[in-house]
This record gives structure tokens, C-alpha cells and sequence, in this order.
């Protein structure tokens, strides 16, 4: 499966020391975790195709948010990773799978991948200076049984 990423969701999965699981979920700069993701292997930069769509979608997202769902589309990825929400929003109304740290979090200790998903969601708050509202916190601890 195909899964372009934002490098929000890379970067956080990194800090925390989880960037591997997204190599798990699907196979094939300065801030916290920027070195490992720029080290990995695994993740292939590349650039959208169509600059016209990224301009347009730049007047309501910021630059790397819109690459990546132009790029999304122009794939046909599986899957686009987005934490923004604005970004998540468009990126469903134009047909795409959205996934972000969180999701890949409670996937993670729902397949015992992580022990638990309240300590990993600590560090990325912490290590990661994630943001991350107290809304969404608690959903994703009761999805994983950890409210």
C-alpha cells in the first residue's frame, strides 16, 4: 500500500522512537526526529506533479499539507497521513484515507505493537511537543480501553 506521509506525522512518530511503526502499518529540520526521518531508508521524497493544484490548495493549507494531498492523489496512495485538521478535512472531502500520529498510535496498541498508548501519547506531548486536545486524547484512550 502507498502512503504519503506529511512530515508532521514523520516527525512526531520519531521523537517518541515509534517511526518504525509505520514501516509495520505499511510495509514496503530542527524539531525532535527530523535527523531519523531524514536517515530512513525506507521514505522516498517526492514532489508533486501538478504545482497548479498546490498552489490553489496552498490558500487554504500550508505548503507541505498540500504537496502531500496533491501528491496523494496523484498516487493513488492507500492512505495519506495528515495531523492537521483542516488538512484531514480537505483531504477526506476529495475521496483520500486519512491517518495521522494518533491513528497510527491506537492501531499500534490495539496489535500490541505499544503497551500502552497513554505513555506513548505522554512523550509525544513531551519529547515531540505534540499538540494534542484533550478531545482527542481521551477518544483515543477509550478506543484502546485505557480511559
Amino acid at each position: 500500500m502507498i502512503a504519503v506521509a506529511n512530515a508532521s506525522v514523520l516527525i512526531g512518530l520519531s521523537a517518541i522512537d515509534r517511526l518504525a511503526l509505520l514501516l509495520a502499518r505499511f510495509p514496503g529540520g530542527s524539531r525532535p526526529g527530523a535527523h531519523a526521518v531524514r536517515g530512513a531508508p525506507w521514505i522516498r521524497r517526492q514532489a508533486a506533479g501538478n504545482p497548479g493544484w498546490v498552489r490553489l490548495l496552498r490558500t487554504e493549507l500550508d505548503e507541505g499539507e498540500a504537496e502531500t494531498i496533491v501528491l496523494a492523489s496523484e498516487l493513488s496512495a492507500g492512505v495519506v497521513l495528515l495531523d492537521e485538521r483542516d488538512a484531514r478535512r480537505l483531504a477526506e472531502r476529495i475521496g483520500l484515507r486519512v491517518l495521522g500520529t494518533v491513528g497510527i498510535l491506537v492501531w499500534a496498541r490495539r496489535v500490541g505493537q505499544i503497551a500502552s498508548l497513554r505513555v506513548e501519547l505522554d512523550a509525544l506531548a513531551g519529547r515531540g511537543r505534540f499538540r494534542l486536545s484533550q478531545v482527542l486524547r481521551d477518544r483515543a484512550l477509550r478506543e484502546v480501553g485505557e480511559a
